[in-house]
């Protein structure tokens, strides 16, 4: 069962390797294999003076850096704060980030779209600042990771006369390296294949160059300058190409991620 899942699951992928290096100046491409072979559409892809692809990658790269970068100290913060610590509110804001928790993020579109319009911020940097705004919300997994690290730990420093921040930075993220790669892998991922939000936050812009990938991308089949038919192949490439960087990630810090997710899972 598990292969026959993993062949169907494949299949598409397989095509749009394939479909990348396809000669296609007729419209959408309708075979597997290619009938005739070129490199001209991953040429086109970067040459294309009306879709600028490059700008885009450099965009959704600068996007995706930042957002991870912010996005995993403020989970990894939040997540040691509410495992180690004990304060009154504790409780209530893991009940109250439950709950916010179980609502999908693009239900709040509409009232970020405004929120950014009247703070004059319809560029990358909003963009940004939607993606780290509800990072901190996001702690459950890496709060399970620090709850399987022995509090002895911290006690001996503390009695060696270490503070709350150096036993953070000292004990706490030299212990958490498999949570921190598999948060950053998560919070760089969301930007860097994200469609709904650039959509939105950057479609008032008017100007190419100021696109993410996924943005771009769709503008190339969908907008009055692109044609579906005209510019498919290269699509495709592009395509091709957005997933490189993330399937290099994967396949690097595999150990990591899935370190990461098995000890996040031992306590919830």
């Amino acid at each position: 069962m598990l292969t026959i899942l993993a062949i169907l699951w494949l299949i598409p992928i397989f095509w749009i390797v394939l479909a990348s290096f396809s000669y296609n100046d007729t419209g959408f491409i309708s075979t597997f294999f290619p009938e005739k072979w070129t490199f001209q559409n991953y040429i086109g892809i970067f040459t294309n003076s009306q879709f600028p692809y490059l700008h885009w990658i450099i965009n959704t790269l600068l996007v995706a850096i930042i957002s991870a970068t912010l996005s995993t100290f403020f989970q990894i913060s939040v997540a040691y704060v509410l495992s180690r610590l004990r304060f009154r509110l504790r409780k209530p804001f893991l009940q109250i980030a439950l709950v916010l928790g179980m609502f999908p993020g693009f239900m709040s579109m509409i009232a970020l779209y405004y929120i950014l319009k009247g703070l004059n911020m319809l560029n990358l940097g909003g963009l940004i600042l939607v993606y780290v705004g509800g990072a901190g919300l996001g702690f459950y997994v890496a709060k399970g990771f620090f709850d399987t690290i022995p509090r002895s730990l911290d006690e001996a420093a503390e009695l060696d006369g270490a503070t709350k921040w150096q036993v953070f930075t000292k004990i706490g993220l030299p212990l958490s390296k498999p949570m921190i790669v598999y948060t950053a892998l998560t919070t760089f991922m969301a930007p860097w294949v994200d469609f709904i939000f650039s959509g939105i936050i950057l479609s008032t812009s008017g100007d190419p160059k100021t696109y993410t990938i996924a943005y771009g991308l769709y503008n190339m089949l969908s907008s009055s300058k692109g044609s579906a038919t005209t510019y498919f192949a290269q699509f495709v490439a592009g395509c091709v190409i957005t997933a490189i960087p993330i399937t290099i990630l994967f396949v690097i810090m595999q150990k990591f991620y899935v370190s990461g997710i098995t000890a996040g899972a031992d306590n919830g």
